[in-house]
């Protein structure tokens, strides 16, 4: 691992600096401008100067691209207008038949577009605990191409073993591997470097870090699925506005001091909800008690903010936990430099667990 720990040496550099060249602007402006034209001159018919139309290039996404595959160790990165606009784009490298594997403990918004959505479309999708490798291997077969991994899982943190399952998904010809890296950010993670094809964010999160952006971004280092995925971020067009992508590549420049900041408060804030009686479990990958702290040490440089803990009685008791918050604010969403809660089952995954009982007093904060 000696390798991948080397990765993250110059991650606060390449952040500040990579594809943010004032060379490339006639002002030599060294913060990259907004560009918000929709068009762009040609020289002559069919002949560009690199951008001809604001859907397929936009100079300041380009900025925004060259900065995240820098960070990503990756040769390629591709933003679009949201986390699900991207999850829908690697769905459409596959065509109707092909088999998705999707880890059961995933993100509402991702098992909803898996379940009614990806499905719809002939494709067959399969959901399995992925954290147990052997449970991946006996889902696969031949029609699979796409196995859906992320770690930690949203929202009990499970921690996924992301090289353990490359090794499983590359035996299948053609099977490729996601991974969902918003909960840990580029920061401590980088699972390319470990095995995986696709790296996804949600940079809603804590790669733009302000909760002022709806962003979805991805890298890869395989030329083939750039190549498709590039073509399918032109054709379907989910793409973010030149705004949105200067607001995610500022965020940038602080994510490696933002991160320290969140892991330092998450970890005092984890070690006093594992100390209070009113708390019956507390999950968190930096606590030496989360069942994969050792593979967490092993596979990250560190841990984001998010803690899902259980606090003792019934639902009734959550929500006024909830209202009750003086400095956490009772919002979906996080990653932002505010401090957030939420009750997942009756929030963000309640698309998936409609007719389950919502009486697991969990919290996410």
């Amino acid at each position: 691992m000696d390798g991948y720990m080397e990765s993250f040496k110059h991650f606060a550099t390449e952040a500040i600096h990579t594809g943010q060249e004032p060379e490339q602007w006639n002002s030599m402006a060294v913060v990259p401008p907004i560009s918000l034209s929709t068009t762009f001159k040609q020289r002559s018919p069919g002949q560009h100067m690199g951008y001809e139309y604001s859907r397929s290039g936009n100079p300041t996404r380009n900025c925004l691209e060259k900065a995240v595959a820098a960070l990503d160790g990756a040769k390629y990165c591709l933003a679009y207008s949201s986390g699900l606009s991207a999850t829908m784009n690697i769905a459409h490298l596959l065509k109707s038949g092909d088999q998705i594997i999707c880890t059961s403990d995933v993100y509402g918004g991702t098992n909803r577009y898996f379940r009614r959505v990806a499905s719809e479309m002939g494709l067959k999708v399969t959901f399995v605990d992925c954290s147990d490798v052997k449970c991946l291997a006996a889902v696969m077969t031949n029609d699979t191409k796409l196995v859906w991994v992320e770690t930690p899982t949203n929202p009990t943190l499970t921690v996924i073993d992301i090289q353990a399952c490359a090794e499983i998904v590359h035996k299948n010809t053609g099977a490729i591997l996601a991974v969902d890296n918003t909960f840990m950010s580029a920061y401590f993670q980088r699972p390319l470097a470990l095995g995986a094809d696709i790296c996804m964010y949600s940079a809603t999160k804590y790669m733009n870090g302000h909760s002022d952006v709806v962003m979805g971004l991805v890298s890869v280092n395989c030329d083939k699925i750039y190549e498709k995925l590039k073509f399918l971020q032109n054709a379907i067009g989910a793409v973010p506005s030149p705004f949105d992508c200067f607001l995610c590549n500022r965020g940038l420049k602080t994510l490696h001091l933002r991160m320290k900041q969140h892991f330092q408060n998450a970890l005092t804030v984890a070690t006093f909800l594992e100390s209070d009686p009113r708390v019956s479990k507390v999950i968190f990958p930096g606590l030496p008690s989360h069942p994969q702290y050792e593979l967490t040490k092993r596979q990250c440089t560190g841990v984001s903010g998010m803690i899902t803990f259980y606090i003792k009685g019934n639902l009734d008791h959550a929500k006024t936990f909830l209202q009750s918050l003086k400095l956490f604010a009772l919002a979906e969403s996080l990653g932002g430099y505010e401090s957030l809660a939420e009750h997942p089952a009756i929030m963000t995954q309640l698309s998936t667990r409609r007719g389950q009982s919502s009486s697991k007093n969990q919290r996410q904060s």
